[in-house]
């Protein structure tokens, strides 16, 4: 979804929205209980037009990115929705069953008992991002499923062709009143985000999660927020910086960097810097001998991230800082039809530059040193709380460190963004990369409404035995004696 700017939706798009999220609501409502089989029929429905339609799924969204590899297509946005869906099904039953929870004393002696109940909330709303347009939509709907909701979906408008596609594969598998999909540019999603939905998911750029959170709040909607941030990684002095690199630079262009857990700045012991710099350089070559016309190495998605890419790098070539672009063949990128950027280096840029104020989001990483690891952590702590921190080495006082000492949606040693792929784990960011989570039973909690139940005794009037009915005397003073004792 675009910044928001002064637009506005017709009158008949708008309404069809409201009586879409009618629909939903009235049909939740007369439903009633949703049982494991419902559950689990509308999870493999999902899995099965993923499945019917992996090719068509890889093949939009190469055409909408002009070049995106079908290995990672179906990597990420096929396999990893499926993975999802597959991993709440198997769970559910599980996650479904009322929770135990302990009852006060003396109550429970008496045969008070309490428990939680997790209710799906209703009709939940989906806003997905361009950078992964399909898997954005179905992990999330994994979660939202299993807790018994109904979903309606706002595609990107960055990604037509795939957001064509997801809403005729929606309508294949799914009743409009269990998911239906809305799509349309930046005036559809102002709108939408404005519909009163029983809780709302939102992926996508911090600028952005702020309008959405205030459309949000005119409606009270709860909402899960999962954003970006400049996910820091800090390379230990005792890190093997042959493999730590090779990993480093695999998360760095997969997609081209347009992942909101991409590796976005480095930080490296000043005597290594040279040694990086090479070592990222090979891993890159290894990696992709040609790109131009290399099928697999993603293009930067359109015009107006390309420029902003470019941007951060002439901003660096004012500051007089060292850009080192990986080309291994020495291709020319200038006016390539595809958009492609070159995986590029921007060595010690100051904190004031573009790269290191701004979420890069594409195949640019920033190489910053320091001479005592100290001066990492105070960095992490002197900006906004990132998505992801990633520590590469082997020293036990470091690691727990950045573990113990910075702040950060999530945290992988020795590698980077393969946390996300751990269904079991919740996925999230922390202040202004996210709000709440969802992966796993965290999604299935996030999307249910935990309700407390306690079931009093009709055995007793345990009221009167614990002093709490008038008029008060002996009973009502036991008990406010036994609440005072240290």
């Amino acid at each position: 979804m675009n910044a928001p700017q002064q637009v506005v939706i017709s009158p008949d798009a708008e309404q069809k929205m409201q009586e879409a999220l009618k629909l939903q609501r009235e049909s939740y409502l007369a439903e009633g209980f949703v049982s494991l089989d419902v559950r689990k029929d509308r999870i493999d429905r999902a899995i099965d037009i993923l499945v019917r339609h992996a090719e068509r799924i890889s093949e939009a969204l190469n055409e909408d990115f002009v070049c995106r590899p079908r290995s990672v297509n179906m990597m990420t946005d096929v396999a990893g929705s499926i993975g999802s869906l597959k991993h709440c099904k198997k769970h559910m039953a599980k996650w479904m069953k009322p929770e135990k929870r302990p009852t006060l004393f003396p109550l429970n002696l008496l045969g008070g008992r309490s428990h939680i109940e997790y209710q799906p909330k209703g009709v939940v709303g989906i806003v997905a991002p361009w950078n992964f347009p399909v898997s954005m939509v179905f992990q999330p709907l994994a979660g939202i499923l299993s807790a018994g909701n109904r979903a309606m979906v706002k595609p990107s408008e960055f990604t037509p062709i795939t957001s064509d596609l997801i809403a005729e594969i929606i309508a294949e598998g799914f009743d409009p009143a269990e998911v239906t999909t809305v799509t349309g540019g930046p005036e559809v999603g102002q709108a939408f985000t404005s519909l009163p939905f029983d809780h709302m998911i939102f992926t996508g750029a911090t600028s952005i999660a702020r309008h959405v959170l205030a459309s949000a709040a005119r409606n009270l909607v709860p909402v899960t927020l999962e954003l970006g941030g400049k996910s820091p990684v800090v390379i230990s002095r005792t890190a093997d910086l042959a493999q730590a690199l090779e990993r480093i630079m695999l998360g760095k262009t997969l997609n081209a960097g347009q992942i909101c857990l991409a590796p976005d700045y480095l930080m490296v012991p000043e005597e290594k810097l040279d040694e990086v710099v090479s070592l990222a350089t090979k891993a890159v070559g290894a990696m992709y001998p040609t790109l131009l016309a290399n099928d697999d190495y993603t293009a930067v998605i359109n015009e107006r991230h390309n420029a902003r890419l470019s941007s951060y790098l002439a901003d660096a070539a004012e500051r007089g800082h060292r850009v080192v672009p990986i080309n291994p063949a020495n291709e020319n990128f200038e006016g390539n039809a595809a958009g492609k950027i070159p995986p590029t280096l921007i060595v010690s840029p100051d904190v004031e530059a573009k790269c290191m104020q701004e979420e890069i989001f594409g195949p640019l990483l920033p190489i910053r040193t320091y001479k005592d690891f100290e001066e990492t952590i105070a960095h992490i702590n002197a900006n906004p709380r990132p998505l992801a921190a990633y520590y590469f080495g082997k020293d036990a006082a470091e690691e727990e460190a950045i573990l113990k000492r910075t702040t950060s949606g999530g945290v992988c040693i020795n590698d980077v963004i393969m946390h996300i792929m751990q269904e079991d784990m919740p996925f999230g960011g922390v202040g202004p990369s996210g709000m709440g989570s969802y992966h796993g039973v965290e999604g299935f909690k996030t999307f249910s409404h935990a309700k407390s139940v306690y079931s009093q005794t009709t055995r007793f009037n345990v009221g009167k035995l614990a002093g709490l009915l008038p008029p008060y005397g002996k009973a009502t003073e036991t008990s406010i004696k036994s609440a005072l004792k240290k």
